[in-house]
C-alpha cells in the first residue's frame, strides 16, 4: 500500500498543495513552523478521520475559511482509489471515493492505513489513560474498520446513560428520601443492557488486540533498548477481578462478547448506588487503561526520559509489525520530526524498520537528522511552498 498523490486545500496553514509521491522514502525538510507536520497530519486524517494533534476538526481548517479539502490517491495491490474528504466544522463532514459520495465518512476507513510516530507519542507513556485508550481504539479501527461504528455506538450509549444518571441523582427525581422513580429506574436498566452489549464488543476487541500486540511490543523494546528492563503491556479493566484471569494476555483466555456482556451487566448492577451518587458511569471501556510496565515497575512515573521514548517507539513499531502481518496492505509509515529526539541506537533501529517499508514519509527540520538509509525523494518545505530537490 502506498500514497501516490496528496492534495490539500485550506488545510491548516496550506492554501493549496499538490504533492506527487512514490514508494520508498520521501523526506520533507524545512524549518519548524512551515507546515511539514500539517501534511503528515492530512495523510493520517485520511487513514483515521482524526488528528494526532487536536481533538476537534476546527483547527484543521485554514483561518478564515469554511472548509478544508484533502484528496489522496491510494494504491493497494495494483488497484488505485481516490479518497476526497471535506472537513467542515459545525457541519457534517463529507467523503467521496473515486468521485462517488459515500453515506458516512467512516466508510472510507481501511482504504489507507498508516502508522505515525511523532513527538506527541510521549503522552502514550506519560499521559492520561485517555491517550492509551485512544491509541488502542485507533489501532483497532485500522485493523478492522467496522470498530469505528462500535466505538461510536458505545460513546452514544454512554452519553445517554450518563445524562440519565445525572438526572436521577437530583433531588427532584426522587419520590421520597431513598426512593427512586420507578420509570427512571426501568429506563436505566434499558441503558444498562445497551451499554453492556456495546461495551462488551469494544472490550473483547481491545483484549484481543492487546494479546496480539504484546509480543511485538516486548520484541521492539528489547531491540531499541537492549540494556533496559523488559517491557510488558497488559489491559487494565474497570471490571477488575470480575474479568477472567489472564484476559488480554497472549497466554490468557479469549473471552467472548457474550461472556463479557454478562459480566459487565452484573458489575453495573453492583455499582448502581455509587453511580447514582456521582451521576456518572463508573464501569466500562471508557474507564479502562493500558498498563505499560518496565521490569516490575509502571513506566509512567518510573521510566527515564530515554526509556519513555523507547517505550513510545516500541508501541508504534509493534503496531506497524502487527498491521503489516495482516490482510489489508502494508501501512504507510509516517515519521514526524522524531529522529532529532532519538539517540544513535534508536535512530538506527527506526531507520532499519523504515527502509523495509513500502512507503515512508519523513519530516525533519535539519536534513542531517535523517539517517542516510532513508535518502530517497526530497522536498523542501518553505512558507506556502513545497519544491522537489
Amino acid at each position: 500500500m502506498y500514497l501516490r498523490h496528496l492534495q490539500v486545500t485550506d488545510f491548516r496553514s496550506w492554501e493549496h498543495v499538490d504533492l506527487p509521491l512514490e514508494t520508498g522514502p520521501t523526506v520533507l525538510v524545512g524549518p519548524n513552523g512551515r507546515g511539514k507536520t500539517n501534511l503528515l497530519e492530512a495523510v493520517g486524517y485520511v487513514a483515521t478521520l482524526s488528528s494526532h494533534r487536536v481533538a476537534t476538526d476546527a483547527p484543521l481548517v485554514r483561518h478564515g475559511c469554511e472548509r478544508a479539502l484533502v484528496r489522496a490517491a491510494v494504491v493497494n495491490e495494483g488497484r488505485e482509489l481516490t479518497v476526497e474528504l471535506e472537513i467542515a466544522p459545525g457541519r457534517a463532514n463529507r467523503a467521496r471515493v473515486n468521485r462517488g459520495a459515500v453515506g458516512k465518512p467512516r466508510e472510507i476507513l481501511g482504504i489507507l492505513r498508516t502508522v505515525l510516530f511523532s513527538p506527541e507519542d510521549l503522552a502514550l507513556v506519560r499521559g492520561d489513560p485517555s491517550e492509551r485508550r485512544r491509541f488502542l481504539d485507533e489501532l483497532l479501527v485500522q485493523r478492522a474498520p467496522r470498530y469505528a461504528g462500535v466505538r461510536s455506538e458505545y460513546e452514544r450509549v454512554l452519553r445517554q446513560r450518563n445524562a440519565l444518571l445525572k438526572s436521577m441523582g437530583r433531588p427532584s427525581s426522587r419520590r421520597g428520601r431513598g426512593e427512586e422513580d420507578p420509570y427512571a429506574a426501568s429506563t436505566l436498566q434499558v441503558w444498562d443492557n445497551h451499554l453492556a452489549t456495546a461495551g462488551a464488543e469494544l472490550l473483547a476487541a481491545r483484549l484481543n488486540l492487546v494479546a496480539d500486540l504484546a509480543p511485538f511490543v516486548a520484541s521492539a523494546y528489547a531491540e531499541v533498548a537492549p540494556d533496559s528492563r523488559p517491557a510488558l503491556i497488559s489491559y487494565r479493566s474497570s471490571l477488575g477481578t470480575a474479568l477472567p484471569e489472564g484476559s488480554g494476555t497472549p497466554e490468557g483466555p479469549r473471552v467472548t462478547r457474550e461472556e463479557l456482556a454478562e459480566v459487565l451487566l452484573r458489575v453495573l448492577g453492583e455499582s448502581r448506588d455509587a453511580e447514582l451518587e456521582r451521576g456518572v458511569s463508573l464501569v466500562g471501556p471508557h474507564r479502562d487503561d493500558l498498563d505499560l510496565v518496565l521490569g516490575q515497575a509502571p513506566a509512567k512515573g518510573y521510566a527515564s526520559h530515554g526509556e519513555s521514548w523507547s517505550f513510545a517507539l516500541a508501541l508504534r513499531l509493534a503496531s506497524y509489525q502487527l498491521l503489516r502481518g495482516e490482510m489489508g496492505g502494508e501501512p504507510v509509515l509516517l515519521l514526524d520530526d522524531v529522529f532529532a529526539e532519538l539517540d544513535t541506537r534508536r535512530r538506527a533501529r527506526l531507520a532499519d524498520v523504515a527502509t523495509k517499508a513500502e512507503q515512508v514519509l519523513v519530516t525533519a527540520a535539519v536534513e542531517g537528522d535523517v539517517p542516510a538509509e532513508l535518502d530517497g525523494v526530497h522536498y523542501r518545505v518553505s512558507e506556502g511552498e513545497v519544491t522537489r530537490g
